[in-house]
This record gives C-alpha cells, structure tokens and sequence, in this order.
C-alpha cells in the first residue's frame, strides 16, 4: 500500500516509471533496461524485520536514478521525524541542514562501524570479530538509515555484503554529496557491476576509506 500510494504521488511529480521493492523481479529488470531516461526507485518500507517487531529504527527511501546512477535521494525516518536528502551536486542536508552534523576521528582505529556480519565472507566476519580496527560495531538493520547515518558522522566507516538497488540508492547519493566516499569490496567506482546486489565499503572521509579498504585487503587499496 505503501508503494502503491508512493508510486502515484512520484508520477504526479516526475513523470518517470518507478522501480520498488515489491515489484516483481521481472518488472524491476524492465524497468532498469528502459531506465537510461530515468526511474525513481522506491523502498517503501527499508528495515521491514524492525518495523513488523516494533523496533523504532526503519525509513522510506526514494531516489531518481538516471544512466545507473542517482540523482536524487530522499530518506525520511518516520519515528525520529528526520529527512536525509541530496541532489547530485548540491550537497546533502538533515532537515536543513548541511551534512555532515559531526566531523569524524581521522584514524581508523577511533571509528564507530557499521558492519552487516551475515552478509560478508565468513573469514572476513571472523577476523573483525576477532581483531576489529575500528572502536566500537553497530548493525541497525535499515540500511538506507545506515548510509544517511554515515553521511551525518554517527557512523564513521561503513561495511555491508550485498545491497539491492533500492538499499543504496538514495543513501550513497546523500553520503557522496555529503562528502563521504564508497567503494564495493571488488570495485573502486562503486556505481558499477550488477545493481541488483552490490556490496558496499564505505567512509566519511577519502583519508578513512584508504584505511578501511587497507585494512580490509581490497583490490585497489595501499598498504
């Protein structure tokens, strides 16, 4: 219902076909083929598990997607009444105000993380559970939060396994523009390779995620 209603009022706005989550899966590769011209890609309901077992930490997520890449991205978290929102080129704000809120730490090793543990090679959760670099570890659940919350210093440096489009669509356009930088754990530009499930390394800073990705042993990084 909520796709539905969203779906209307973007059309009314945007005449652009949409692309949400509970599409099927025939319909979303149909509109990503006929998309160069644009699409919007709608997450109506992102931490889906939270929201059905009362846990206050879920978003609505819409983003405008033109040639693989957004160019705009809205993120609304309906409990803490807060809206992320960015367009390509004009900086990211909260509610008004520019992003980041808070500056991060500038060594690795003074983060806060927000890492997916399911999501990410068993060796590789093993090593950070064993032998993290970062502070301290959180896994919210709502990845289009995760990425806004990036974006606004409450996280620091960012890991997660596989993304669909709509995850991350919205969210990495807000962390880019709010000066932030990402990676997949395979390639350095982050907006290539399969949309459908892409994993995600990223950072606040460019000094962060050199570190991040060093430390992680990426292709591409120092060290």
């Amino acid at each position: 219902a909520a796709q539905h209603a969203l779906s209307l009022r973007l059309r009314e706005i945007a005449d652009y076909p949409v692309l949400g989550e509970e599409m099927t899966e025939a319909e979303q590769q149909a509109v990503w083929d006929a998309g160069d011209a644009g699409f919007w890609c709608v997450d109506p309901i992102d931490g889906t598990t939270n929201f059905v077992s009362g846990m206050p930490f879920f978003a609505m997520s819409i983003a405008l997607v033109k040639n693989g890449r957004s160019e705009l991205g809205v993120v609304y978290d309906p409990q803490a009444d807060e809206c992320f929102y960015a367009a390509r080129g004009e900086g990211a704000y909260v509610d008004g105000d520019p992003l980041p809120i808070k500056a991060p730490p500038d060594r690795l090793e003074r983060c806060i993380a927000g890492v997916d543990f399911k999501r990410i090679p068993r060796s590789l959760a093993g090593r950070l559970a064993a032998e993290h670099p970062y502070s301290s570890q959180r896994n919210l659940g709502a990845s289009t939060l995760d990425w806004c919350y990036l974006a606004a210093g409450r996280l620091h440096v960012y890991l997660h396994g596989g993304q669909k489009l709509w995850d991350y669509a919205a969210g990495a356009l807000i962390l880019e523009e709010a000066g932030g930088c990402m990676s997949t754990m395979h390639e350095q530009d982050f907006w290539q390779g399969n949309p459908w499930t892409r994993s995600a390394v990223a950072a606040l800073t460019p000094e962060l995620l050199s570190q991040w990705q060093t430390w992680l042993g990426l292709p591409g990084s120092q060290g």
